[in-house]
């Protein structure tokens, strides 16, 4: 993985495409270097949610408006949405299969992501790391309702190299380090107390200097082969255009709401 390129597209230096307009801070809580980057856009009108969704509504969206890049289209909705006040816009709605064809869903947060792929971190050893490894098939849905949209990213799941996962990890504040090592994620617990009891043990295991990378720890690639852009209309003649993949092309096309 290039990190001098997330580190570019994060930081939005030398950007002069006519795409971004203007680059602000990310979130405390997030590490530029990885999360998504975050741009500021030049709105109509207002950024107030409610107005924006109107607005985006009646305007709908047309084909000759989409960026032929879903992953540029990803990111011009995304900063919308930044400047529109949602909470948490990076969260994601991530769906897996298990071994008898029951589907799950929970929310996941988007970390970073590039031409590739759609990254999160997690437990290797949780329901859904067990459910990933017996059918990679996984969907994602950014549920910006507030806005009058979502967004699908439908495709396959594999896990990102450790170097990886280990530059990530060293960017989380430690409270959150030390979460990862404690949490035997998805297992049956007794009592809150227990998990407490493990925090501070692991507190005092690594009083000392940095907390490594746990080895069951780490973050998924989800490599996407159609995404679907669609906003909210009114009637509920929504408009729904999808890329899919074609070899190393996208097509784009438009379904009926």
């Amino acid at each position: 993985m290039d990190y001098q390129k997330y580190k570019y597209a994060a930081t939005g230096a030398g950007r002069d495409d006519g795409f971004f307009l203007k680059h602000t801070q990310s979130r405390s809580n997030a590490p530029a270097l990885y999360s998504p980057p975050v741009y500021r856009y030049c709105l109509p009108m207002t950024s107030h949610p409610e107005e924006l969704r109107q607005q985006w509504m009646s305007r709908g969206l047309i084909r000759a408006t989409l960026n032929p890049d879903p992953i540029k289209q990803f990111e011009y909705w995304y900063g919308q949405t930044i400047d529109a006040g949602i909470p948490e816009p990076n969260a994601m709605s991530l769906a897996t299969v298990d071994a008898g064809g029951q589907p799950w869903i929970r929310t996941v947060l988007l970390k970073l992501y590039d031409e590739t792929g759609f990254v999160f971190f997690t437990n290797y050893e949780s329901a859904k790391a067990q459910q990933i490894a017996i059918n990679n098939k996984v969907s994602l849905l950014f549920p910006w309702v507030a806005l009058g949209r979502q967004v699908k990213i439908t495709g396959s799941a594999e896990k990102i190299p450790t170097a990886e996962s280990m530059k990530y990890f060293a960017t989380r504040p430690r409270g959150s380090q030390i979460g990862a090592w404690a949490s035997t994620q998805s297992q049956v617990i007794s009592s809150r107390s227990l998990l407490d009891t493990k925090v501070d043990e692991i507190k005092r295991k690594f009083a000392q200097g940095e907390i490594p990378l746990p080895s069951f720890w780490g973050g998924y690639r989800v490599t996407p082969f159609e995404i679907e852009f669609w906003q909210a209309r009114e009637s509920r003649l929504h408009d729904r255009f999808v890329y899919v993949k074609n070899g190393v092309d996208w097509s784009i096309e438009r379904r009926a709401p």
